[in-house]
């Protein structure tokens, strides 16, 4: 509606300017109007204007048609604002879903996928990324609607008034576009390498502030600060010549659009002048003004293209998120399992994080319900991530494991997450209340009372009342207002006050000084009397009553049976043993 009262404004130059330019007599008759015929559009317009003229006089009627002219020019930017104002939720809608479909699709991602990656380039691909496409590609969807729609019509309309011109156009337009193109093309492959670089940049930041202590404790600021300085000196030189490519578009095609016009003056004086003149003077002034009215909206389009190019490479890394592949999928027919009521099983199995570097070998290891069974060996031994296959973190290469004779891929995963508890070796925290801290995923109302049962039973209740605002207090990014062993009560509390029938304790007290310790074992032993309970522990003297000790050593059960059984046996657990007695 827009390009149309646009058009229609215009058409209303040729009697004034016929008026004002020319001594020529209105036609005193009209012929039938032919919409494709320009010639009687036009006289029709000029008899009606001369009848105005007669009726009301020149200066009545000149002043009627510059108030329609400008009626049309309001409708005109009222329709744009409209258009405008109906654009504004599509483009702010596909951001919002872009950001969403990113979220989720972090949230759903193995974590091995995470371990390949930067966190700081991911963040960036959810932040800048997102935001190069709702600036670059986003902002130019009016002109992908109207500009296209304003060219088309405009076109045809210098058709209507001189054919012979208008070929003469459109033979000069495409020599433009080529050189647009060329310079657009190499936008993109800028705009990627800067992404990129920002994401490097991201990175260096997000592990600086997480790592701050150890950089000022090794004195290393300075070399820190000099491989930011080194990164951001890169990114800054691609930005440079990012925005030079980018800001040739706007004079490059303004040029190309005044080459344009000036040939047209010329080629057009040309059949004005000649001796068999194919357009009056009149019908060339608005023909120049229509064709002026082409060269904004071929210019957005060319700006729109440019933002196009380098909104593509943003698009290409969202999409490399959201295209990566998920390794942990739910079968489409899952079983739902609420319950646990047998026993777990470790059949035959094998996994490794890279291939043909075995991290476990040939497991195989029978859980019973109620019994709690402890894992124990070195470091990179694969206790970790035995039990992260237990939630399905990981999927192995070979064998399975079971739950009451189920495997667990043929499960809903929400229905196998439901049934364990894990307090993990670092204590995970989120910049929020310790109540949702201890309440996390639980959607329903939630149980004051249990949340504070569950603190209990932690130790945690005596350092939360303490507090400012108690269980309503903020506890900092990642718990940082909290001690290593109140971070690692709360984490605790979280999985007490889950009451799951699975227990998976990674280190569970190894951030607590030796009172907490002592308070939180006893905790957790009560806890896990009527649950099935895997621990991973490093100080044997928290496993000593554990139904059986398994010793997990490069990747292999090597032994097993109770505390006084793998003593009697003297072997790797008899030697850890002694390694961590004073005798």
């Amino acid at each position: 509606m827009s390009v149309l009262f646009s058009l229609v404004s215009f058409a209303f130059f040729l009697p004034i300017i016929n008026m004002l330019f020319t001594a020529d007599s209105f036609p005193q008759s009209a012929p039938d109007i032919d919409l494709l015929d320009f010639d009687t559009v036009k006289e029709n317009f000029y008899y009606y204007s001369g009848y105005l003229i007669e009726k009301y006089g020149a200066a009545d009627t000149l002043m009627y048609i510059s108030l329609m002219i400008l009626g049309l020019y309001l409708l005109k930017n009222f329709f744009r604002y409209m258009g405008m104002f109906f654009i504004a939720p599509i483009r702010n809608g596909v951001v919002r879903d872009l950001r969403n479909d990113l979220y989720n699709k972090v949230l759903i991602l193995p974590l091995a996928y995470f371990s390949e990656q930067r966190k700081g380039d991911i963040i960036s691909r959810m932040s800048s990324d997102v935001l190069e496409v709702e600036w670059s590609i986003l902002s130019s969807l009016e002109a992908v609607f109207r500009e296209p729609l304003t060219i088309i019509l405009f076109v045809l309309a210098l058709f209507l008034l001189s054919p012979a011109l208008t070929v003469f156009v459109l033979i000069m337009l495409p020599i433009s576009a080529i050189l647009i193109g060329l310079i657009g093309r190499s936008l993109k492959k800028s705009s990627e390498k800067g992404q990129k670089s920002l994401g490097n940049i991201l990175s260096i930041i997000e592990e600086t502030i997480g790592g701050l202590r150890i950089i000022k404790g090794f004195t290393a600021i300075d070399s820190a600060n000099q491989k930011f300085q080194k990164n951001n000196s890169i990114y800054t030189r691609l930005m440079i010549g990012l925005y030079r490519k980018r800001d040739l578009s706007s004079p490059l095609s303004e040029f190309m659009g005044v080459s344009v016009v000036v040939s047209i003056l010329y080629y057009g004086g040309r059949l004005i002048l000649g001796e068999n003149a194919t357009i009056d003077a009149a019908t060339f002034l608005v023909y120049i003004g229509i064709f002026s009215q082409i060269l904004p909206p071929a210019k957005a389009i060319t700006t729109a293209f440019y933002n196009v190019q380098k909104g593509a490479a943003s698009v290409e890394r969202i999409e490399e998120v959201l295209n990566a592949e998920e390794k942990i999928i739910q079968k489409e027919n899952a079983l739902a399992k609420k319950d646990f009521q047998n026993e777990i099983e470790y059949q035959n199995l094998s996994f490794d994080y890279v291939e043909d570097a075995h991290v476990l070998k040939n497991i195989n290891l029978k859980i019973s319900k109620g019994q709690t069974i402890a894992l124990v060996g070195a470091s990179g031994g694969g206790k970790s991530t035995l039990v992260d296959l237990l939630p399905r973190f990981y999927d192995p290469q070979k064998g399975k494991v079971t739950i009451d004779g189920i495997d667990i891929v043929d499960l809903i995963i929400d229905d196998l997450r439901s049934l364990l508890g894990i307090v993990s070796q670092e204590s995970i925290l989120f910049n929020d209340t310790v109540f949702n801290n201890i309440a996390l995923g639980v959607e329903d109302k939630v149980n004051e009372e249990a949340v504070i049962a569950a603190a209990k039973i932690a130790n945690a209740h005596d350092f939360i009342m303490q507090m400012e605002n108690g269980y309503q207090s903020n506890i900092g990014d990642r718990g940082q207002k909290l001690s290593g062993g109140q971070q690692q009560r709360l984490s605790i509390a979280r999985a007490v006050f889950k009451n799951p029938p699975i227990l998976i304790l990674d280190e569970a007290t190894s951030a607590l000084d030796t009172e907490s310790e002592r308070l939180v074992q006893d905790a957790l032993e009560n806890l896990m009397k009527n649950r099935t309970s895997l621990v991973i522990a490093h100080r044997l003297s928290t496993i000593k009553n554990a139904d059986e000790i398994v010793v997990i050593d490069k990747g292999e059960i090597t032994e097993r049976g109770t505390h006084q059984q793998l003593l009697e046996k003297q072997g790797v657990y008899a030697r850890l043993q002694a390694m961590q007695s004073f005798e």
